[in-house]
């Protein structure tokens, strides 16, 4: 089911554009399309990317092999390759491959890791005997591991002798830091087959980037394309960052994420990452496939098939994609039944690369163990007819040939049907050919649709209250001055919230101009306490104390400090009442000037012919608020004038300060200890005043203008608003002189927004009638969009199922009363 196939959605990218188009050009209704927007581009994209990720090793490659019944990809246990991998679609005269290498820079680096995860010194590439030198030691420590996929060292060192041998084999296509492409016929390749033979091979694989290759299959029509990505763990840090970023990328559309949990027993850190970063890219939804592959490992063992259960029930029961599969006995079990016992059942053909005797001995390739482990010790045999043997004086390769001889391709049927595989392909095939299209656009009308709803009830609403406005000016005046009681009590609430939205900014600290303002009173209140700090003078204090009492001619420490305490008081008062007065007088200023730009100002002024006092009114509580923060302020600085309660707690450290003075200024009966002491004092009355004046900038004095404000402004805004209603008769009588103008002018302009409104509501109705009949062409009818009609939105019909006669006739009638 292609979308060429539905010429009814032929315009469905301008028809959609049109509703977000209508969504936007209406204040009220904007909201975020990215959705709409996704969802849209996969519904119409000629390309549908169906990604395959997981760690290395976990089957990709494998699995795109079955699906695509034939020996496509590279695939090797422990190989982990940087090669992306997109198969498209071609005819089958049009099959190609399009290979691009690594470059030079970018295989040094992959060097480099693998020499480090072995713990060997790296050699420059380009020096021959390094490299063989090099190569000898990968083979060693394969031959130590006891072959190469033994262990995780032997599989890094087979990693690293096929980087070695692709590097000495495409030298010359290799360029020192670009990557080079090149099509099939430059390498004589005739045919797809031959080309990807020769990019399947390990060493070529190792240094090939990228692959495309168009290939005939029905499962690739439609537009969709296989795309094979690096391994999330891949020793090459930048290799698993480009399947992240392929992951995020809008171009995914689907994704078949092959996971490892049945032969690893949990899922990695890196499995994890890769479905969080699923579930966050809206190009892909819902659209993720889960396989569990190597599920033949849990055949063998009951805690792994335990822990594979119960981890599927308890994170993926949400979904019902989820597979458990064995790529390698499915895959090469289809491919192992277009063999014969002439070549020993691919032996000598599917496997011949890898059974190459090693010391006179032949390998046993990875499929032919667990065929004959499959056979013996899986348990998936015990109640078939299949009474199989494997004999251990045979080798395996014999006892192999032997059980196929016996029994042939019904047990690889059974084979291919324990594997998963069947399951998986009809799976992936069902959605692709069947199921993606539909889905598609359903998923586009569920975003379309609370958007399609806004909008009809926004047209309706407005033809409604447009089309049951006044047509004559007689009629229109009527209805002015019936609503203009109403319109007054609206101006007046809109007035009361915007005063208690203004207060609440500045309660909340959101008010940038205020906190720049008290901010300034901050800074002042400490900068003149530093002043007046540091110019007191002790001895002019002294004097102030000796002139109040005439018949003394000295002076105790007490009375200098009292005369201390009064002087930096008075003076911090004198600055908080200055720059309290700026705070108010800017807010006061700035209140009235953005009252005066609101719509509820223009509209009072419209109907009034003046704005009701409120100028007027506000500079009244200006002079109001002043009056009571100066009063606040002086209260405030008066108890600056009494000492700090923990000035005298023992202990402290201005006791201590106080009692050091005191003893210091008694020592003398004149004015020199107390001159002398004149450091000790300033100290002791910073120890005093500082945290004082700090409280009040910064908790205090901002706390009780706060409420000040509260108090004051709110109760001024709801009087205002009476006020407003009081002034209906002068209203009335004002709109009395401009209303047969303003009822013209209104008729025009209602006439005008109704042809607005209907055009668009007809482009909205061309617009969904095209979408609704692109989703009838794919028999989603539940999922139509409403259409705005002329009276009461009619629903669709719903078609009730037909009655046989029989049954009309079998039926009992409703008894009468």
């Amino acid at each position: 089911m292609t979308l060429q196939q539905h010429p009814a959605c032929a315009d469905l990218n301008a028809q959609v554009s049109s509703i977000l188009e209508l969504l936007q050009q209406d204040p009220d209704l904007r909201r975020d399309t990215t959705a709409v927007e996704t969802a849209l581009q996969k519904a119409i994209a000629p390309k549908f990317e169906i990604v395959f990720a997981g760690a290395f090793s976990a089957g990709k490659s494998m699995l795109i092999n079955a699906l695509l019944e034939r020996e496509l990809l590279y695939s090797a246990e422990g190989h982990a390759t940087g090669t992306e991998c997109y198969i498209h679609y071609a005819e089958p005269n049009a099959e190609r491959v399009v290979l691009t290498f690594l470059s030079e820079v970018e295989i040094r680096e992959q060097l480099q890791v693998l020499c480090d995860r072995l713990q060997i010194a790296t050699i420059n590439i380009n020096d021959g005997a390094a490299r063989d030198l090099l190569k000898g030691g990968c083979q060693k420590i394969i031959e130590r591991e006891g072959g190469e996929t033994k262990s995780d060292r032997a599989k890094q060192a087979k990693a690293l002798a096929l980087l070695l041998e692709g590097y000495e084999h495409n030298r010359d296509r290799i360029h020192s830091v670009q990557s080079a492409t090149y099509s099939m016929e430059q390498f004589n390749f005739s045919n797809l087959t031959e080309a990807a033979s020769y990019a399947r091979r390990g060493s070529n694989s190792a240094v090939l980037k990228r692959l495309e290759y168009y290939c005939h299959h029905p499962l690739l029509q439609d537009g969709n394309v296989l795309v094979d990505m690096p391994g999330i763990d891949a020793p090459v840090k930048k290799d698993a960052q480009l399947t992240y970023k392929k992951i995020e990328h809008s171009d995914t559309s689907a994704v078949v994420t092959v996971l490892k949990p049945a032969s690893a027993g949990d899922m990695t850190s890196e499995e994890t990452e890769l479905l969080d970063k699923m579930r966050d890219n809206p190009s892909i939804r819902d659209r993720v496939f889960y396989v569990f592959n190597r599920i033949d490992e849990t055949w063998y063992n009951d805690e792994l098939r335990q822990r594979l259960e119960a981890l599927i029930q308890s994170d993926f029961r949400d979904t019902s994609r989820i597979y458990k599969t064995s790529g390698l006995l499915g895959f090469y079990g289809s491919q192992v039944k277009q063999t014969s016992s002439v070549d020993r059942f691919g032996l000598d053909s599917i496997f011949a690369q890898r059974v190459k005797s090693l010391g006179g001995e032949e390998q046993t390739p990875q499929f032919v163990s667990s065929f004959n482990n499959y056979c013996s010790n899986s348990g998936k045999l015990a109640r078939s007819n299949f009474l199989v043997s494997v004999n251990g004086y045979d080798s395996p390769n014999e006892n192999y040939v032997r059980l196929l001889t016996e029994w042939g391709h019904p047990l690889l049927e059974k084979l291919i049907e324990d594997s998963g595989i069947e399951t998986f392909r009809q799976g992936i095939t069902r959605y692709l050919t069947t199921e993606k299209r539909p889905q598609l656009f359903a998923a586009l009308a569920d975003d379309l649709q609370p958007i399609c709803i806004d909008l009809q009830k926004h047209y309706q609403n407005q033809r409604q209250r447009l089309s049951s406005e006044p047509r004559e000016i007689d009629a229109m005046k009527a209805r002015e001055v019936d609503r203009l009681n109403q319109k007054l009590k609206d101006i007046g609430y809109s007035f009361e919230q915007y005063f208690a939205n203004q207060v609440n900014r500045i309660i909340a600290n959101e008010d940038a101009h205020f906190e720049k303002d008290f901010d300034d009173l901050k800074n002042k209140m400490l900068q003149r306490l530093e002043e007046l700090l540091r110019y007191f003078s002790v001895l002019n204090a002294y004097k102030k104390a000796t002139a109040s009492h005439r018949r003394n001619a000295t002076a105790p420490f007490l009375a200098v400090l009292v005369e201390a305490l009064y002087t930096l008081a008075n003076e911090l008062e004198d600055v908080l009442v200055k720059f309290s007065e700026i705070v108010l007088k800017n807010s006061c200023q700035r209140l009235l000037e953005s009252v005066k730009k609101t719509e509820a100002y223009r509209e009072l002024y419209r109907l009034l012919g003046n704005d009701g006092g409120l100028e007027q009114q506000l500079k009244s509580l200006e002079e109001k608020l002043l009056l009571l923060m100066t009063n606040e302020a002086k209260r405030e600085c008066d108890r600056y004038v009494r000492e700090s309660p923990r000035f005298y707690d023992e202990g402290t450290f201005s006791i201590y300060q106080f009692r050091q003075t005191l003893h210091q200024t008694s020592e003398t009966y004149g004015a020199e200890s107390i001159v002398n002491a004149e450091p000790a004092i300033r100290q002791l009355l910073q120890l005093d005043f500082q945290p004082k004046v700090e409280a009040t900038v910064q908790r205090n004095f901002r706390q009780a203008m706060n409420q000040m404000l509260k108090t004051q402004v709110l109760p001024f805004a709801e009087t205002y608003s009476l006020n407003i209603l009081q002034q209906y008769d002068q209203a009335r009588a004002h709109l009395q002189r401009t209303l047969e103008e303003e009822a013209k002018l209104k008729i025009a302009q209602n006439e005008q927004d109704l042809g607005a409104v209907e055009e668009k509501i007809e482009i909205y109705n061309e617009a969904i009638a095209g979408i609704n009949d692109c989703l009838e062409s794919f028999n989603l009818y539940d999922k139509r969009l409403p259409l705005v009609s002329d009276g009461v939105p009619v629903p669709y019909p719903v078609i009730e199922p037909e009655i046989s006669a029989e049954v009309a006739e079998v039926s009992d009638p409703a008894p009468t009363l």
